[in-house]
This record gives C-alpha cells, sequence and structure tokens, in this order.
C-alpha cells in the first residue's frame, strides 16, 4: 500500500526528500542555528556564591550576544557533584551547560570514590575567572614571610593550626599542599564554611588559614589579621604587592581556584567554538571586568583546550594531596 502512495505524489515525495534531511541536520548538534532556544547554565551551589555570580555574569553576556534567555539553576549538594552529574547526564547539544570549578571538577574525581561523570571527558569551553587565595595569620603568630610562618610552626610544640571551609575544601588543600611541599607543621581545624574559619582566626582560637582574598583583605587593614601571600601561581591583580608562595621560597607551591564554563561530552566543534567565542568576547567587556575587579576575581578566557589542559593537570595535582593527607568526603 505505501508503496504505491509516493510515486502517485511525485511533488511530496520530493519535498520529503529535502525536508527530511534539512529537519535532522538542524536537530544536530552542531547545527549552524545554534543558538536557537534559551540555554540553561546549572550551578552546582547555592545561589550568591562565586559560581553562581560568575554564571550569571556569563548568563547575561550570552543572552545580550544571541537574544535567547539564558536560565541559572541552582542544583547544590555532595560538593558541587550533584550538579554536574545532571549536566554530564544531559544531552550535548549546547542547550546545557554548567560552572564548574576547582572544587568540583579537580578537587572531587580525588575525594569521592564513585562518581558517575569523569570532568575530563566532558567537553571544556573556557575557563571563566580566577579568584586569588592567601594565607592569612593572627598577628600574635611571629611571621611575616611564607618561610617565618615554616620556621615558627616547627618551632611551636604541636605545630601551629589551620582553619578551613571544610575538609576537603580548597583552602584545606591548600595548607595541606603547604605541608607537603613547604615542610610547615599544621594541624587542621574544619569549619562549615569560611565565615566562622576567619572570625576564629581573628581571635586567635586558630593561628592561620588560606581563603579567597576578598574574605580576608578587609581583616588586615584593622589589623585582626596579617597577610604573608597570595596561594596562586601569579600575583593577584587586587594584591600585586603580595608575593606568591612560590616566590616566598615554597617552589612549585600553586593552588589556582578557578570557575569556568563545561558541557557534556561529545559536544560539537563548531558549537564548542560558537560558546568560547561568545564567552571571552563578553569577559573582555568593561562592566564585566569591573564587576569581577570588585568582587576581586580576575577574568581567564582561555580557548577549550587549555581549559581542558588546566582541568586534567589539577585533577592530577589535588589527587596526590588528597591521597598524602587521606582526606575523604564528609
Amino acid at each position: 500500500m505505501n508503496k504505491r502512495v509516493l510515486p502517485r505524489y511525485p511533488a511530496f515525495a520530493l519535498a520529503l526528500a529535502v525536508v527530511a534531511p534539512l529537519t535532522a541536520a538542524l536537530a544536530q548538534p552542531g547545527s549552524p542555528s545554534f543558538p536557537a532556544k534559551p540555554i540553561k547554565i546549572i550551578v552546582p551551589f547555592a545561589p550568591s556564591g562565586p559560581n553562581d555570580i560568575i554564571a550569571r555574569v556569563v548568563g547575561q553576556k550570552l543572552s545580550e550576544a544571541w537574544g535567547h534567555a539564558v536560565v541559572i539553576e541552582n542544583r547544590g549538594g555532595a560538593g558541587g557533584t550533584i550538579g554536574v552529574e545532571l549536566a554530564a547526564k544531559s544531552p550535548a547539544d549546547g542547550y546545557t551547560l554548567v560552572m564548574g570549578g576547582s572544587s568540583s571538577l579537580a578537587v572531587a574525581p580525588g575525594l569521592y570514590t564513585k562518581l558517575a561523570y569523569d570532568a575530563r571527558e566532558m567537553t571544556a569551553i573556557s575557563n571563566v575567572a580566577f579568584v586569588p587565595y592567601a594565607v592569612a595569620v593572627n598577628p600574635h603568630v611571629p611571621a611575616k614571610t611564607i618561610r617565618e610562618l615554616i620556621a615558627a610552626s616547627k618551632a611551636h610544640k604541636g605545630g601551629l593550626s589551620f582553619g578551613s571551609s571544610g575538609s576537603g575544601s580548597m583552602s584545606h588543600l591548600a595548607a595541606e599542599l603547604l605541608r607537603a611541599e613547604g615542610g610547615a607543621n599544621l594541624v587542621h581545624v574544619p569549619y562549615k564554611g569560611t565565615a566562622p574559619a576567619v572570625t576564629d582566626t581573628m581571635a586567635g582560637q586558630i593561628d592561620m588559614m588560606i581563603a579567597d582574598y576578598a574574605s580576608l583583605a578587609p581583616f588586615e587593614k584593622i589589623g585582626k589579621l596579617r597577610l604573608l601571600a597570595v596561594a596562586g601561581s601569579r600575583r593577584a591583580a587586587i594584591a600585586p604587592k603580595l608575593p606568591t608562595v612560590a616566590e616566598s621560597g615554597v617552589k612549585g607551591y600553586a593552588v589556582d581556584a578557578w570557575f569556568g564554563i563545561i558541557a557534556p561530552a561529545g559536544l560539537a566543534k563548531d558549537t564548542v567554538a560558537k560558546l568560547n567565542a561568545a564567552i571571552v568576547s563578553g569577559l573582555k567587556a568593561a562592566d564585566v571586568r569591573q564587576r569581577f575587579g570588585e568582587l576581586g576575581y580576575e577574568t581567564i578566557g582561555d580557548t577549550p583546550e587549555q581549559f581542558a589542559a588546566t582541568i586534567r593537570n589539577d585533577i592530577e595535582k589535588f589527587g596526590r594531596v588528597i591521597r598524602a593527607a587521606g582526606i575523604r568526603a564528609d
């Protein structure tokens, strides 16, 4: 029956022959029409944190560039792994992205024995922002440099105590790396968040901590904390006079806290290129640089290949630190 219908309607058959492949092409992830509808950026943490703030800035620029809404969806939990897993299992069509950070992408693989995703296999789009961390001590600690801090930790019976925003957090791993590579004698005191750890450092309940510069700097100005160095691989634009830990004598030390956009594995190369170009262009905007600067963030905007390399390298580095310190997820 069906074989007799199409020959009777040659125009219909011709239309099907033309339209069907075109429809299929438009549906493919690498379609020239991308983007043709709203894009979703999953934030794997609660609102108002760095992931959320940076994602909303990126989303606004993508919306301005393409004329489509960008929806921010907060899916927190399990150190950011729930949101990243949700993105990893989404269709690889460019319409679902995730604002991952060094904690959820590079640290989580070492903390969690079973993850439903491998960040190294997902599609890196662009590293977006760098958040400088700094080493802070209570003024009673007899140290004004990293060398002096390490010496003081060795001289103090039982070592110096350091606070973190939680076991396995970036602030925890940054101090563990200082212990491993600098030989510092340090004792970990985990907190539920950065703020209470900063409060107890100022009060002298603990001796020191490593945290994002913006959380520490206001208290240095009033003499409650002393900042010794920045933890990153380069000096921070917001604090150019502070040396890096590496410059201060711990060669090779670097803890870069970053936030970037990734997508499910298998995203078409032309869609990756479009997303990367739009994000990098948006990061060059004066209002973005001003907003990030006010928060103490620095824009990055690198290539997919560079970002993928950063993820791989940091997974390896933090994995070594986690194994050496015997850290497990809470």
